[in-house]
């Protein structure tokens, strides 16, 4: 009896540990500010626990605006900027708000013209009025009017936070959420756009272009290589099997690799260095791979047994470190969890078939060898 009441208890627990967080999770709807001030149009922004409210005027292109960040601390500081120039740091028009040596939260505008920004006061690229900040209850939030012109009534928009140590502004955090900060915003229609669509499919061929080059040809070439060879049926026919599948693995993988370059360059304020390293130290690698079967002797040349040591050395260097980086890419990323599932399934499945590929090619090898002894031995007593 007690044990039932335990499941059912445990049972209760659970169904309200799911439905509570959908049910009082904030919104922007519903917020009521100090100030009672409305505004008609707001927005959940997707990560950093912020909103963004306004109210745009067609007749002066002016927006008055509220930047709200929860779960914000004395010693946290929020930026919300405006960027026409593009979905990054530099060349935002930010304001920044934070709580100064007396405790008093204060907002000013700051332009960002470097990756080590001062975060000095300085005017932006277009006027400012209105502005003033103010703390409560782990809410940080700023108000403005933005005299906008026409060609930023639809532009990027940009929100950060971070912590202060004394007067001196901290480094934002280079989280996943941190990353996504970044969007589109449309005030004459309430509109915006979580992150850059062109930006998202970029990453997203980059990551299927690699995966399906380095994580899945390649691996598979190298099968085919180990295995099909010690069957005399498959001979020379896995060889050029083998080429095939390497020299399409190379060269989606360079596309792939030509992509993450672009994205680089897209992308200046973020950089992901253990990611580029193992991807150059692939291309490098793969390349090597390339040179070595044009130069690859033949099967009884006294170099040989060296260009097999270096082949097969940088070949199953190239497959560790391309699942490593697979992984990598799906941390930075970040995508539905199926995902990451479904190439951790393709990899096991892999090397399961690898595992039992071995198996048979072994029994194939030593029976060989007993069948060449047997024959000796019969040649011998003959």
């Amino acid at each position: 009896m007690e044990k039932s009441w335990r499941t059912i208890f445990f049972s209760c627990a659970l169904l309200l540990s799911l439905c509570v967080p959908s049910s009082f999770a904030q919104t922007c709807r519903g917020h009521t500010f100090s100030s009672n001030q409305v505004f008609i149009a707001c927005t959940d922004l997707p990560v950093l626990s912020s909103f963004l409210y306004w109210n745009y005027h067609p007749s002066n292109l002016t927006a008055d605006i509220a930047f709200r960040k929860t779960g914000a601390s004395t010693n946290t500081w929020v930026a919300w900027a405006l960027n026409p120039g593009g979905q990054r740091m530099i060349g935002s028009q930010a304001i920044l708000a934070f709580h100064n040596s007396s405790g008093v939260p204060i907002a000013y505008t700051t332009p960002i013209t470097s990756l080590s920004p001062s975060m000095q006061p300085g005017d932006l690229s277009f006027q400012v009025s209105n502005l003033k900040a103010e703390y409560s209850n782990g809410d940080m939030i700023f108000f403005a009017t933005l005299h906008l012109t026409s060609s930023m009534i639809s532009t990027n928009q940009v929100w950060q936070e971070g912590t202060m140590r004394g007067t001196s502004f901290n480094p934002h955090a280079m989280d996943s959420a941190n990353r996504a900060s970044v969007g589109i915003i449309t005030f004459e229609n309430g509109a915006t756009v979580a992150g850059s669509i062109r930006t998202s499919r970029k990453k997203n061929v980059h990551g299927i272009l690699n995966a399906v080059s380095w994580g899945v040809l390649m691996p598979t070439g190298v099968m085919i290589a180990r295995y099909l060879k010690v069957l005399k049926v498959a001979n020379p026919a896995w060889f050029y099997l083998h080429a095939a599948c390497q020299s399409s693995a190379y060269i989606i993988g360079v596309a792939g690799w030509g992509t993450g370059l672009k994205l680089g360059s897209d992308s200046p304020g973020i950089k992901y260095t253990k990611h580029r390293n193992i991807g150059i130290t692939l291309f490098c690698f793969a390349t090597l791979q390339v040179f070595a079967l044009l130069l690859r002797p033949k099967p009884n040349h006294k170099y040989r047994l060296y260009w097999n040591i270096y082949h097969h050395s940088i070949g199953y260097a190239t497959i560790i470190l391309s699942i490593t980086n697979i992984y990598e890419g799906f941390d930075i990323l970040d995508p539905e969890k199926k995902w990451k599932k479904i190439y951790t399934g393709i990899i096991i499945f892999i090397g399961a078939a690898a595992a039992l590929l071995e198996v048979i090619t072994w029994i194939i090898v030593l029976r060989g060898k007993k069948a060449v002894t047997s024959n000796k031995h019969v040649n011998g007593s003959a």
